[in-house]
């Protein structure tokens, strides 16, 4: 995993965007973004991920994967879909197993993106609240582990007024201003 500033320019998303400047991981630990670094198991056992899940209480679990032949027809709408600004009120956390993409979240107070180039072994956390975007990289294929704290779900808050005075939102703002 490594994260940078993105450059704001236009042209595919899936592109790397690098601004020049790298993101201090101090300032993803700010903004309450965790992250770990897991080699992907051969055996699929996975003791690390189990702890991790155990001590943050996530009890359930599912593979994605997501490449331009699985889903044909209707990958360019899911790959812009994903990647709309949005927030959602659990954390959202993947474990990276095969592939390659990008999380950019934004960094608070300033709203600048930052862009966190993820791959096979990084484990992701970003906390409820947070306004974030998803895409594949030009590799276009990914699979990834997601855990839940309860149910799966993935509802997304799609950046407005109204996500602005979410509790969930309010209450990550005032976390992160602790920091």
């Amino acid at each position: 995993m490594h994260a940078y500033y993105f450059d704001n320019l236009t042209g595919d998303q899936r592109a790397p965007h690098h601004g020049g400047e790298l993101a201090d991981i101090a300032i993803l630990d700010n903004i309450g973004v965790l992250h770990w670094h897991i080699p992907v198991s051969t055996n699929g056992q996975y003791p690390e991920i189990d702890a991790i899940a155990k001590e943050r209480d996530y009890k359930n679990r599912d593979v994605i994967t997501i490449t331009k032949e699985g889903l044909g027809e209707l990958y360019e709408s899911k790959i812009k879909m994903f990647y709309e600004e949005h927030m959602h009120e659990d954390e959202e956390i993947r474990y990276i197993l095969d592939g390659s993409g990008y999380f950019d979240v934004r960094e608070h107070p300033s709203d600048t993106w930052i862009r966190i180039a993820v791959s096979a072994g990084d484990l992701i956390v970003l906390p409820a609240g947070i306004y974030h975007r998803f895409t594949l990289d030009e590799g276009n294929v990914i699979q990834a582990m997601r855990l839940f704290k309860d149910e799966p779900k993935w509802t997304p808050y799609n950046r407005d007024a109204t996500t602005d005075t979410n509790p969930h939102r309010q209450h990550y703002l005032k976390v992160i201003s602790v920091n």
